[in-house]
């Protein structure tokens, strides 16, 4: 049966996959980007965040079927910030009355392996305030300074911070029990065009794999295998996986935290 889905960051890396997977299976699919999509949306801005809504409810008369929030950005700046978390929560909760409206409504957003490295603790603590304007202060705190593999505090800590939002809401009445799943996807290192400049050189493979060892195929999956992923979780067959971060990594997780069961 033919769904609905809106996917941010439609118009490359893993949201382009996804994209690309769906309506190859016959799905409608409003992708959202800066560019080259059906809704064009900064969805760094209040305006652009409103904007998606108001867009993907006049396409659709009101109903999704399922959200893939895959839009994010790796840069060392505040700008990642209003993207990867705040963003983030925007198209969730924004689209989420759609959901309810759907007769299997599911909901995904992309995380990532990097919320293992170090984070910074005056960031996290204002974006579970869910206030923007202090975490936008303490990214410009932070500063540009990244590590070899182009990842810094203010990435990390986005991606730990949505994760963290995943687990705390998928189990309420607002989602849960209104018959939405949500989760997460935590990638490790896959083939975009955020890793590519670290893949070209030997410095930034070896902090990649540092901090992302990957016994299972090496180095860096290509966009389908997330993809492929993220399409299961938004799928009708995903009857009870929920309030999950799954970590899509060759192993790395297993190796950084071989503790948890």
């Amino acid at each position: 049966m033919s769904r609905t889905y809106v996917v941010t960051g439609s118009a490359s890396g893993i949201g382009k996959a996804t994209t690309k997977r769906l309506r190859d299976q016959g799905h409608d699919v409003i992708g959202v980007d800066l560019r080259d999509a059906d809704v064009t949306a900064d969805l760094s801005t209040q305006e652009g965040r409103t904007a998606l809504v108001t867009q993907v409810q006049e396409r659709t008369g009101g109903t999704v079927d399922g959200v893939i929030a895959v839009a994010g950005l790796v840069a060392a700046s505040p700008v990642t910030v209003g993207v990867n978390y705040f963003g983030a929560v925007a198209t969730l909760e924004g689209l989420r009355p759609l959901l309810e409206k759907s007769a299997a409504p599911r909901a995904v957003v992309v995380a990532s392996l990097a919320a293992l490295e170090e984070t910074d603790e005056g960031l996290l603590r204002q974006l579970r305030a869910n206030d923007e304007a202090a975490a936008l202060k303490e990214a410009t705190r932070i500063g540009t300074e990244t590590n070899a593999a182009g990842s810094s505090p203010i990435y990390t800590t986005t991606k730990l911070a949505i994760s963290q939002w995943v687990r705390e809401h998928a189990k309420t009445a607002e989602w849960a029990g209104a018959g939405i799943a949500l989760n997460a996807i935590a990638p490790g290192v896959i083939e975009t065009p955020m890793t590519l400049a670290a893949l070209e050189s030997e410095e930034g493979r070896a902090a990649l794999d540092e901090g992302a060892p990957s016994p299972l195929n090496g180095p860096a999956a290509p966009p389908a295998a997330p993809a492929a992923l993220l399409s299961w979780l938004a799928s009708e067959e995903n009857t009870h996986v929920t309030g999950q971060i799954i970590f899509i990594d060759g192993g790395a997780e297993s190796i950084r935290r071989p503790e948890l069961v």
